[in-house]
């Protein structure tokens, strides 16, 4: 995409589970898509990183959860909303909706989901 054109697509979906990687993998590949997204112009991206439903494990999400608090306070992205917090109701949720209206299409919005994260970019 040439510089200073955005892209079209507002927000991107990464599976950061998908293969059962290590936390250390799926931090890796989280790095790697912030990057990307940041080169293609995103103005948001979905993550997601599962949540431990088994009962056990959850490594991924407080892994993914704590860089991105870290980013946000470097201030390497915007912000994020965890899963659990992705709902109208939300005053940083809501912030971001109205900047991007289509969001409001998201099947995991007011859902709750904590399996799930959005980065602001």
């Amino acid at each position: 995409m040439p510089p200073g054109k955005a892209s079209s697509r507002l927000i991107k979906t990464v599976n950061l589970e998908a293969g059962m990687p290590s936390v250390y993998q799926a931090l890796s590949r989280l790095d790697t898509e912030l990057v990307l997204a940041a080169n293609e112009r995103l103005q948001s991206l979905k993550i997601i990183h599962g949540y431990g439903s088994s009962g056990v494990g959850g490594d991924i999400r407080i892994g993914v959860q704590k860089v991105l608090r870290e980013k946000v306070a470097a201030g390497a992205i915007r912000g994020c909303i965890f899963g659990e917090n992705w709902s109208i109701s939300d005053e940083q949720t809501w912030g971001l909706l109205r900047s991007n209206p289509s969001l409001k299409q998201d099947r995991d919005l007011g859902r709750r989901n904590p399996g799930i994260t959005i980065v602001v970019l």
